[in-house]
C-alpha cells in the first residue's frame, strides 16, 4: 500500500502485511528511538490503534502491540515514558483528519487478519488504553529485537552479548561489590537463562538481572547478585534496554537444557588465558586485599588459580 504518515520524530509506512516505523535521529529525538532506527511490525504483532488528543496542539496515534508479540516492550514491562513509545506517533493537530484515516485504514487491516475480532472489536479500546487486555498473548516475538552483539557501561561492571549464545558481565574494580569480586567475572550461556529482569535507570534502584533456567538461590539485593549489573548513574535506557531485548528474544530462540548458571571467567576451561589479562585480574586481586575486601587465604587461593590458567 505504502501510505505514509509523518510525525514528530518518526514516519509511519503502512504496508499490506506490516506497520514500518522509520525513527528520526535528530538532537531532541528520544535516544532510544535513534538507537531503533526502523521497525517491522507485523498486523498480527498489534492488538489496536487508537487516536487521541496529545499535548500542545498535537493529537497522537497509538498502535497497542498485542502481549507477547515484542521482545523491547516485554523487557520494558510497562517503564518506559510516554516520550520513548516507539508504538505512539505525535502529530500536530491540524493533520487530524489525516491521522483519523490512517487509524481507519490499519484498523481494517487489523481486522483482516485471520482470527481477529473485526473492526467492531477494536473500539472497545477506550482512547489512551495503553495495554492489550482481552487480546489474546503471542505465542512468539512477532517483532524482530534490536541486532547485536551488544554491550554497555553500567554503575558496576560492563555488559556485553555476542548476539547470539553468551552473556558476560566484567565488574569495575571502582563499583562492583566484594561479593561480585569474590564471584569474579561472569560469563552466562544463553541456554541456562529463562528470562531478564530490567529495571530502568530512570529510577533510583535501576539494574538489568538474568534469570536462571534452575530457579537456584541468589541475592536478593541486586549490588550482591553476581547475575546482576546495577545502573546507578550509567547504563541508559537507549543502550540497556535494547540490550536487555535482544537478550530475551535470544533465549526464547533457544531449546534451552537445564545447567549450570553462570561459570566465573576463571573456571570456563576453555584451555590457557591471556596472560596480560590474568596479570591484569591479579592487581585487581591485590587491590581488594589491601582494601581488606578479601582475607589473606582468599588472595592466596585465587592468584594461584589465575597462575594456573598461564
Amino acid at each position: 500500500m505504502g501510505d505514509v504518515l509523518a510525525g514528530i520524530h518518526a514516519i509511519w509506512e503502512l504496508e499490506s502485511d506490516a506497520l514500518v516505523i522509520r525513527f528520526d535521529r535528530g538532537i531532541r529525538t528520544p535516544k532510544l528511538f535513534g538507537a531503533l532506527r526502523e521497525r517491522r511490525v507485523p498486523h498480527e504483532a498489534l492488538a489496536s490503534v487508537t487516536l487521541t488528543p496529545g499535548k500542545r496542539g498535537t493529537v497522537v496515534l497509538h498502535a497497542v502491540p498485542r502481549p507477547g508479540a515484542d521482545p523491547l516492550m516485554e523487557a520494558a514491562a510497562g517503564q518506559l515514558k510516554e516520550g520513548s513509545d516507539p508504538y505512539r506517533l505525535v502529530l500536530p493537530a491540524e493533520r487530524e483528519t489525516l491521522a483519523e484515516h490512517y487509524r481507519d485504514e490499519l484498523r481494517a487491516l487489523l481486522a483482516s487478519r485471520p482470527g481477529a475480532a473485526g473492526a467492531a472489536g477494536y473500539e472497545a479500546y477506550a482512547p489512551g488504553d495503553a495495554d492489550a487486555g482481552g487480546v489474546a498473548p503471542a505465542d512468539r516475538f512477532l517483532v524482530a529485537p534490536p541486532p547485536g552483539p551488544q554491550s554497555f557501561k553500567a554503575y558496576d561492571g560492563k555488559a556485553s552479548f555476542d548476539g547470539t549464545s553468551e552473556v558476560a558481565f566484567r565488574w569495575s574494580w571502582t563499583g562492583a561489590s566484594s561479593e561480585k569480586w569474590k564471584a569474579g567475572d561472569q560469563v552466562f550461556s544463553v541456554r541456562d537463562l529463562c528470562g531478564v529482569e530490567w529495571r530502568s535507570p530512570d529510577g533510583v534502584d535501576g539494574y538489568l538481572r538474568l534469570l536462571p533456567r534452575d530457579g537456584g538461590s541468589r541475592a536478593v539485593q541486586p549490588d550482591q547478585d553476581p547475575a546482576c549489573v546495577v545502573f546507578g548513574r550509567y547504563g541508559p535506557v537507549y543502550e540497556s534496554l535494547t540490550f536487555a531485548a535482544a537478550v530475551l528474544a535470544a533465549i526464547r530462540d533457544k531449546d534451552r537444557a537445564a545447567v549450570p548458571v553462570a561459570v566465573s571467567a576463571g573456571g570456563r576451561g576453555a584451555g590457557h588465558r591471556d596472560p596480560g589479562a590474568v596479570a591484569e585480574r591479579i592487581r585487581h586481586l591485590g587491590e581488594l586485599h589491601r582494601a581488606g575486601l578479601v582475607t589473606d587465604a582468599e588472595f592466596s587461593a585465587k592468584k594461584a588459580e589465575l597462575l594456573a590458567e598461564l
